[in-house]
């Protein structure tokens, strides 16, 4: 099993800029995809950015062009890069992990089995 722990929240203005991290511990084998997903109150998890371990990079329509996803791999660590934050990005962030994983960095929520305790991100307008 993955632990992950994120970190790297906070509040800014519009505008702004944010870096999240995300730590991994435990086995995470030789091809592995990773995600940071978000959630608004009383909606489902859905998905900002995803990379594998061969370097495969996804991004959604929201997060594309201002969101940037990368992984040091010997950290075992991954990041999102967010700049130009608007209020609608007031969330809490998810990353999340899925080991021994075929598909190249899979989007939807379902594909990942362990998932961090979530990082509150704030955006005042």
């Amino acid at each position: 099993q993955v632990q992950l722990v994120e970190s790297g929240g906070g509040s800014v203005q519009a505008g702004g800029s944010l870096r999240l991290s995300c730590l991994a511990s435990g086995d995470m084998s030789s091809r592995y995809s990773m995600g940071w997903f978000r959630q608004y109150p009383r909606k489902q998890r859905e998905v900002v950015a995803a990379i594998d371990s061969n370097g495969n990079i996804k991004y959604v329509d929201s997060s594309q062009g201002r969101f940037t996803i990368s992984l040091d791999k010997a950290a075992k660590s991954l990041f999102l890069q967010m700049n130009s934050l608007r209020p609608e990005d007031t969330s809490t962030y998810y990353c999340a992990a899925q080991t021994n994983c075929i598909y190249e960095a899979p989007l939807p929520p379902h594909f990942y089995t362990s998932w961090g305790q979530g990082t509150q991100v704030a955006v005042s307008s």
